[in-house]
């Protein structure tokens, strides 16, 4: 937890929820332990959905399709979602889920490493949403910016770290540093990298927001 608990509370007591099908999905999500965006997040992307109204979204890390799901709910009505999953035994649960809601025809499910399939997609996307493994977040970058449209958002989930990131090294579980310091280098990558501007919010596990600028607006930084 980032920031104070009953804060938390109060703030996400304040949200008017989704669809009861959706509901019924992170409920069962929950039940099995698999790992779905948190209310906080999944709050701040309806309102980023509504406001940037995003034509083609580009998902890396579909789980059981349930942030795919949300995204097409509160989308414009004729947006396109890509998403990719490496985990075969997911892969199943998140085509049921998308034939169940009727939205096959607006979700695209790529099965494989995103390391590879990134690098045969072509088109720009609106907005790319990483939500993957989060080891694997820096060597995603370049290929994820190549396909991000000028003026386009990368949202990243899961960068705090439960507030890990801002710990040593030493005092995390040793199977836990590699993916710290590679987070910490994706974080400085997004502050520092010419032709982005980026903010980093205490949302749920930590997100950072970041557009890939137009070449008037590097002019002005």
């Amino acid at each position: 937890m980032i920031i104070e608990p009953r804060m938390a509370a109060f703030i996400d007591s304040l949200d008017r929820g989704n669809p009861p099908w959706l509901d019924e999905l992170e409920r069962e999500a929950l039940a099995e332990r698999i790992p779905i965006i948190r209310k906080p997040l999944q709050s701040f992307l309806r309102f980023l959905l509504v406001y940037a109204k995003p034509a083609r979204i580009l998902e890396v890390g579909t789980a059981v399709g349930f942030s795919a799901l949300l995204m097409s709910e509160y989308a414009p009505a004729d947006c396109h979602i890509t998403t990719i999953e490496k985990y075969e035994k997911r892969i199943p649960t998140a085509r049921a889920n998308f034939r169940k809601a009727g939205r096959e025809d607006r979700i695209t499910l790529l099965e494989g490493d995103a390391a590879e399939i990134l690098k045969e997609l072509r088109e720009p996307y609106d907005l790319i949403f990483m939500d993957a493994a989060k080891g694997q977040y820096l060597s995603f970058l370049p290929e994820v910016l190549r396909l991000l449209k000028p003026g386009g958002l990368l949202l990243s989930d899961n960068v705090l770290q439960d507030g890990d990131v801002i710990e040593s090294r030493f005092a995390l579980e040793r199977r836990k540093r590699t993916t710290h310091a590679r987070m910490r280098e994706y974080l400085y990558e997004l502050k520092h990298l010419p032709g982005l501007e980026t903010v980093i919010l205490p949302v749920g596990d930590g997100v950072t927001l970041t557009t890939k600028l137009q070449e008037d607006d590097e002019d002005k930084i």
